[in-house]
């Protein structure tokens, strides 16, 4: 069950792009934007990420999307780590970011604020990164959540490992802002 705005209707597609329900319908229907049909009706659904990815494809502006819709965990056990990127992040773009320091926080912060991006630091002290990986899979209300490792200095098979154990992206240089933007660009097609 979604218990938050990931899926629109035809009308809040056509309010978004500024143009008439039936032009969405139209671009449903010819398989140019992605979606679902409610089953047993005849109403459409449009998941954000599809709508986002089609507005891009067809240089329609995100920005009505894009103002604070980016949700992010950053879990780190240092204090001044979640400070210095929460300034960083919030300075390149609409982030909605909330921090937490240990494992069991992450936990029940993650149910509370749903985030698109969770970001782990591999370094951080109090933190399983592993096992919060793993639980994190495991929860139906966060599987559509995207996990990045965030750890100086690591090799590809390290890299490669990482992904096969259930992160998305991995940022090697922590201190570059332009890669911790490339990751959450990759993972959620927003930016």
């Amino acid at each position: 069950m979604l218990k938050r705005k990931d899926v629109l209707t035809t009308g809040q597609v056509a309010q978004i792009c500024n143009v008439a329900p039936r032009t969405v319908t139209k671009w449903f229907d010819s398989g140019q934007l992605r979606g679902y049909r409610i089953p047993g009706s005849r109403d459409r659904r449009i998941p954000v990420s599809e709508l986002i990815r089609f507005m891009k494809a067809n240089n329609i502006p995100t920005d009505t999307l894009e103002k604070g819709h980016i949700r992010i965990l950053l879990i780190d056990s240092s204090e001044e780590m979640c400070t210095s990127f929460e300034t960083m992040l919030t300075s390149k773009g609409a982030f909605d970011i909330r921090c937490v320091h240990t494992s069991f926080d992450a936990g029940l912060l993650a149910q509370k604020f749903l985030p698109n991006i969770i970001l782990i630091n591999l370094m951080a002290s109090a933190i399983d990164a592993h096992q919060l990986c793993l639980q994190i899979r495991q929860n139906n209300d966060l599987k559509d959540s995207k996990i990045i490792a965030i750890a100086a200095g690591l090799g590809e098979t390290e890299v490669k490992s990482l992904q096969k154990n259930g992160f998305d992206a991995t940022v090697t240089d922590p201190q570059n802002p332009e890669q911790i933007l490339g990751a959450i660009q990759q993972v959620c097609s927003i930016l």
